[in-house]
């Protein structure tokens, strides 16, 4: 009986974002921040959510948003692997009077040319594998200092050839839908510490939906259900605004639990069930660890500087306990605006000894039309 055996590259590819949680979700390339801004600054944006990328961010953050913009962001992934696995990112919104602000944007995450062998390990030939999604974002004010905003997003996973044998079960290409819903609080211009001050916070709760399947077997993989929360603070350096900094901090959670029976609650379920400690099994020590709420939370700050919104200087730190994941990093990113572009860049170095998110880099390109 023919089957596919899928390499260790597919799970090194997914690699950056599998967490103790995540473990149990499928797609966790929905996870990838995919702009070099809020990827410089400590992977943090829910309070900024400023650009096209608030479709990934906080959907809320498009009502505070005028004009037309288009955004593209490309990274090759795990570059130290030399595997072949690259992201990439495509975003536009626009502004319409009276309705609010619209965006959609498409991901494409390629997961290079597999192997197919039969069960005595003889080459059968190649494929590809890839994995892509596209959303369509709203967001819109409520009051001067409020919105809330909402995304509908539709996935698409071809991790193996359609058809064919995978331990008895039969091989298909993965879909689901998946829903976004983000609100965003930002302050009026005021005075704070002397200094011209704008304050943020808000939450995104992403990838609601059902579970997506690769077999003819009932069982669904849950979706990478990510609550996120977080706050920023702008503040002008100097009477004029030429020199401003921008302080952030998110907090972000994996939504997805495991009922008794190992088996993955729903969406809903698994929300009112995420909240307390999980055992996870460890390789290592072959035994149940305990995982409590606390270390379940992934953190990330940052900071951005900017000079008469021309050229940007940005770093951050982001970490993730070693029960649960063990991503620590910092990171580096810089940005440059000239009248309708803009690029910008950014660098993590890994905390970790051989992570496979070290020297990973991003850039993107922004098309301003206002």
């Amino acid at each position: 009986m023919k089957k596919i055996l899928i390499p260790t590259l597919l799970t090194l590819a997914t690699a950056p974002v599998l967490t103790a949680q995540v473990a149990i979700t499928s797609v966790p390339f929905l996870q990838i921040e995919p702009d070099s801004r809020g990827a410089g600054m400590g992977n943090t944006g829910v309070a900024m959510a400023d650009n096209a990328s608030a479709t990934f961010w906080n959907p809320a953050g498009l009502a505070f948003q005028d004009g037309t913009q288009l955004s593209v962001t490309h990274a090759n992934w795990l570059p130290n692997f030399n595997a072949n696995l690259f992201y990439d990112f495509v975003a536009g919104k626009t502004t319409i009077d009276g309705i609010g602000t619209i965006a959609g944007t498409i991901t494409y995450f390629n997961l290079g040319e597999q192997t197919r062998t039969d069960e005595t390990g003889n080459e059968l030939g190649t494929f590809r594998s890839y994995e892509m999604a596209a959303t369509a974002s709203y967001g819109v004010k409520l009051t001067e200092t409020f919105a809330l905003g909402t995304g509908l997003r539709f996935i698409y996973s071809r991790l193996v050839p359609k058809g064919v044998d995978v331990g008895g079960q039969t091989a298909q290409n993965g879909t689901s839908v998946a829903l976004d819903i983000g609100g965003l609080y930002r302050s009026k211009p005021m005075e704070l510490f002397g200094k011209r001050s704008i304050i943020s916070a808000g939450f995104n709760l992403s990838n609601l939906g059902p579970g997506i399947q690769y077999t003819d077997d009932a069982q669904a993989d849950a979706l990478p259900t990510v609550l996120r929360a977080g706050w920023a603070y702008e503040m002008a350096l100097d009477p004029d605004g030429y020199n401003t900094l921008t302080l952030s901090n998110d907090f972000s959670k994996i939504m997805a639990r495991r009922d008794t029976a190992n088996n993955v609650m729903g969406v809903v379920e698994a929300l009112y069930n995420s909240w307390d400690s999980f055992y996870k099994y460890d390789p290592i020590s072959q035994e149940y660890v305990k995982v409590p709420l606390a270390e379940q939370i992934m953190v990330g700050v940052g900071a951005e500087y900017w000079y008469d919104k021309k050229f940007a200087l940005r770093t951050g730190y982001f970490y993730e306990s070693p029960n649960n994941g063990d991503r620590q990093f910092v990171t580096f990113g810089a940005g440059l605006r000239y009248n309708k572009f803009g690029v910008d860049f950014s660098y993590i170095y890994t905390l970790t000894e051989d992570s496979p998110l070290a020297n990973t880099m991003r850039f993107s390109v922004l098309l301003d039309f206002n």
